[in-house]
């Protein structure tokens, strides 16, 4: 039976992502920050070696960067933007 009720669950087109989607940005993403904030100041604060701290801040705001554009769904506009340059 329960079998049966899956199936017409998956053939109707109910199941998506979305959920697991929000999960992650809600929760696995403010994490992950907090990890690489935690590892950037162990790392290069106690030594003194600010201006490393800085180089690698600069990565972590560019991956932040890619990121965003990621979730919110604005790399098409930016991809045809870059692509009107070259197209006119």
């Amino acid at each position: 039976m329960m079998t049966m009720t899956t199936l017409e669950t998956l053939a109707a087109g109910e199941l998506g992502t979305g959920n697991v989607r929000s999960w992650l940005i809600d929760n696995v993403i403010p994490l992950v920050l907090l990890a690489v904030a935690l590892l950037l100041l162990w790392l290069g604060g106690g030594k003194g070696d600010n201006a490393g701290v800085m180089r690698r801040l600069a990565g972590v705001v560019i991956a932040l960067a890619i990121i965003g554009l990621a979730v919110s769904g604005a790399g098409v506009n930016v991809g045809q933007w870059i692509a009107g340059l070259f197209t006119g």
